[in-house]
């Protein structure tokens, strides 16, 4: 997605590998792995780029990219979050142990924490999760201490939680109010992704060097991608 003459512009595609369904979509992740949602550095590797641009935003959960990133988060059967330069995206459920291994570089939050490489924001918005499925993003907001009158940098936070994969997005719902009656759009609803697969699952590449990890990403990604440069790779991946 560009800007031209001031305006967004979607770079999609219609016709032959063209992704109509949600379901074509998981399975393209599930295919290559890993997958941003919009376009980037790397020709042809996003979502946008396979989609037709007029189903964007349309509200029609059959045709339109940005319901379908709602439907895949709920259903769990591949990662989805700000992973890729802070943008959003895909992570197979296959790769996302190697994944989380490289972005962790082998620490769980509480020992990044120890070891003096994790910020104070961020362990104000981790210690809210034990004990907790997950939380709507206000929540987090609210309950982290940020705001207006309180502490700054929570998107920044937020992201940069997720390009470690401490956190990932699980679904998109709309707030309830006192009644219990749903309103206005549908906002992230947060998890760690150990909540949601299991520790086991999740960590089960930790016996792995991270740079080992890493090199198998990129080494699986340029048999996938072979005319993606080994910069843009690396940077995308990193």
């Amino acid at each position: 997605m560009g800007k031209e003459n001031g305006e967004w512009i979607l770079h999609g595609r219609t016709g032959p590998g063209q992704l109509r369904t949600p379901e074509e979509l998981e399975a393209r992740v599930e295919e290559l792995g890993f997958l941003p949602l919009f376009e980037n550095e790397i020709k042809g590797f996003s979502v946008e780029e396979h989609t037709d641009p007029a189903d964007w935003w349309t509200d029609d959960e059959a045709r339109d990219p940005w319901s379908w990133r709602e439907q895949l988060a709920r259903r769990g059967r591949v990662v989805y979050g700000k992973f890729f330069g802070g943008r959003a995206g895909f992570v197979s459920l296959d790769w996302f142990p190697r994944f989380a291994n490289a972005r962790r570089d082998g620490y769980d939050f509480d020992a990044l924490w120890e070891e003096g490489k994790a910020k104070a924001k961020m362990k104000r918005i981790m210690d809210l999760f034990p004990g907790r499925e997950e939380l709507f993003s206000n929540e987090v907001r609210r309950l982290a201490g940020f705001g207006s009158q309180g502490e700054h940098g929570f998107e920044g936070t937020l992201t940069a939680l997720q390009m470690l994969t401490y956190l990932v997005v699980r679904d998109f719902r709309s707030r309830l109010n006192k009644a219990g009656q749903p309103y206005g759009w549908h906002i992230a609803v947060l998890c760690t992704p150990e909540a949601r697969w299991g520790y086991d699952a999740v960590t089960s590449a930790y016996s792995e060097e991270p740079a080992d990890s890493r090199e198998a990403i990129i080494l699986h990604l340029r048999s996938c991608l072979p005319e993606a440069g080994e910069t843009a790779l690396r940077r995308l991946m990193k």
